[in-house]
């Protein structure tokens, strides 16, 4: 119980955390950062959980971090960018990119086929989560736009 806890909730925050800092994010972004990174962890494991392809899990994941980010752009008034690179850390499939390489490396090129088509389809599946999200128009995460819309309706 406690193990997992540990590993899903610590280590992801804790792991964010520690890309914010290389990427110069300024200090009162932590906090925000290592939060991204642990919802969308914890979202990934959950639909991998259920069943669901690791690509599958990765586009669940990245749309909480994307979404988050969005929303924590408006709200703390600071570019995307601070809360999306360090937020998808978590879900980027470098062990599999290593693997992939790994096993061309020792001349089994099946299994290296197979690594690298997964990683890729987990690379197609970040990608594609962050252009969806990003498209929606930006008054959709300011919270003038619903007030409005409740004292019109």
């Amino acid at each position: 119980m406690i193990h997992d806890f540990i590993m899903h909730v610590i280590c992801p925050f804790a792991g964010t955390v520690a890309f914010a800092v290389l990427f110069n994010v300024p200090k009162r972004f932590y906090l925000c950062c290592g939060c991204t990174g642990t919802a969308g962890w914890l979202m990934y494991h959950m639909v991998s959980g259920y069943g669901g392809s690791s690509a599958t899990a990765s586009f669940c994941g990245t749309l909480v971090v994307v979404l988050l980010s969005r929303i924590l752009t408006v709200v703390m008034k600071c570019p995307i960018t601070i809360f999306l690179v360090s937020g998808i850390i978590p879900l980027v499939p470098g062990a599999g990119i290593y693997y992939t390489v790994y096993y061309m490396v020792n001349n089994e090129f099946a299994e290296a086929t197979r690594r690298g088509m997964e990683s890729a389809k987990v690379a197609f599946a970040i990608v594609l989560a962050i252009v969806f999200v990003v498209s929606l128009p930006r008054k959709y995460f300011q919270s003038s736009y619903y007030q409005r819309k409740i004292r019109k309706g």
